[in-house]
């Protein structure tokens, strides 16, 4: 009951009965048993609860109400008429965490353990703002057998490849499974392709940095990088980049374009933190020419990170405000009130202004941090407020990233 409770970020009132005398166990006998148990917390009002406790009963099993979740954050437990604990959620929240942040600071930059540590005492919900109505690609679309193709590039090491490929066919395109070693040896090539995305993963497991050993196999193999270089000017094609891929991306200079030192050109380094980040984080949406985000700008909403080299670097100075004053940083970490944030954990790597994406000058290629992919059905999400409207069966938040990819390549 007291995870639920500090998971949800809320207050409890917890009413035992008295144990029998005699019985083991003390004041919270009645909460501990042999036999398997559930915890479940339903809606307010006697309805729901008598509708619960008769389901259960004509399954044959006994049920009964234990508790109530407060709007204060507090935790008042009770054993018969006796009140045996008064206490503020959050102060039993950090006693409960202290052990793992002890193990934390053991494998993390300790001015970053202490963050999160001193964030959770005012932690609110995440705040979801929708500027659009996500939708399921039409039947239509998805029966056609005349769809767009698009590669799915993997290289050794990579594993996002699977869920591009779902997040892709819902969109109602083509995936392409493409090996590096396709293209190399000549069994594939990209001319046939009008999207390229470049998937997540560990390419040769980040031995060399994120994304160089990738990045040096399209180099230096000279028919490949033509094949690149051809891509990236036609007019009609569009490619995406998500955690690994992206790093491979800002490294070709796809994003946020080539410069003329390789040393000045933005890319992804090690986490702030020291060490791999797997998150539901919360980003924000800025005007940007990015073509997949269209319609989409404006809106704050949860998406999935996980990766060790995300943290953002700018060498040139000014780089940065000249990228974000023509819309190429897209995409930033925001904090639980939805403002743009570099704190730790809300930013998981340490970015400066929180961004975590960058795209070409003309939109036509993006490169982001998060996974999208991850979040095209609504019940890959682990919380979602009722206010953002979405079907629990229904399609997730950044399904609409990859239709854009289609109705945009379609209307070239």
């Amino acid at each position: 009951a007291l995870e639920m409770a500090f998971a949800g970020n809320t207050g409890l009132e917890l009413r035992l009965p008295e144990a029998p005398e005699g019985e083991q166990g003390g004041d919270l006998a009645a909460l501990f048993a042999e036999e398997l148990g559930l915890l479940v917390e339903v809606a307010p009002g006697a309805a729901a609860e008598e509708a619960v406790v008769a389901a259960y009963a004509a399954a044959g099993l006994h049920v009964t109400c234990v508790g109530t979740v407060l709007a204060e954050k507090d935790v008042r437990v009770s054993v018969g008429e006796r009140t045996v604990l008064t206490e503020a959620m959050p102060v039993l929240r950090d006693a409960w965490e202290a052990t793992s942040f002890v193990l934390d600071r053991k494998q993390a930059a300790e001015e970053c353990v202490d963050a999160e540590c001193a964030s959770l005492a005012g932690r609110t919900d995440p705040v979801w703002s929708l500027s659009f109505t996500p939708t399921d690609t039409p039947a239509e679309v998805l029966a056609s057998s005349d769809k767009l193709r698009v590669a799915i590039l993997r290289e050794e090491g990579s594993n996002g490849d699977r869920e591009m490929a779902a997040a892709v066919y819902a969109a109602g395109m083509e995936p392409w499974d493409i090996t590096m070693s396709d293209l190399l040896g000549g069994r594939a090539t990209l001319d046939s392709f009008r999207g390229i995305v470049f998937v997540g993963g560990f390419s040769y497991a980040d031995v060399m940095d994120s994304a160089k050993g990738w990045a040096s196999g399209i180099k230096f193999s000279a028919g490949v990088r033509q094949q690149f270089e051809a891509f990236y000017a036609r007019s009609d094609t569009f490619s995406l980049g998500i955690c690994n891929g992206c790093q491979l991306m800002a490294l070709l200079g796809w994003v946020p374009g080539a410069v003329e030192e390789e040393t000045h050109q933005p890319r992804f380094v090690h986490n702030a933190s020291g060490r791999f980040e797997s998150r539901f984080s919360h980003v924000t949406i800025g005007k940007t020419p990015a073509v997949m985000l269209r319609g989409m700008e404006g809106s704050t909403m949860g998406v999935w990170v996980a990766h060790g080299e995300g943290r953002a670097l700018f060498p040139e100075p000014g780089m940065m405000e000249a990228m974000e004053a023509a819309g190429q940083l897209p995409i930033r970490y925001v904090d639980p009130t939805g403002a743009p944030t570099a704190a730790y954990p809300y930013c998981p790597n340490g970015s400066p202004g929180g961004v975590t994406a960058m795209c070409s000058p003309d939109g036509r290629h993006l490169a982001m941090m998060p996974h999208p992919e991850r979040c095209v059905k609504a019940w890959q999400n682990p919380w979602v407020p009722a206010s953002a409207g979405l079907d629990p069966a229904g399609p997730g938040q950044w399904l609409q990233l990859f239709q854009n990819a289609r109705e945009w390549a379609e209307a070239q």
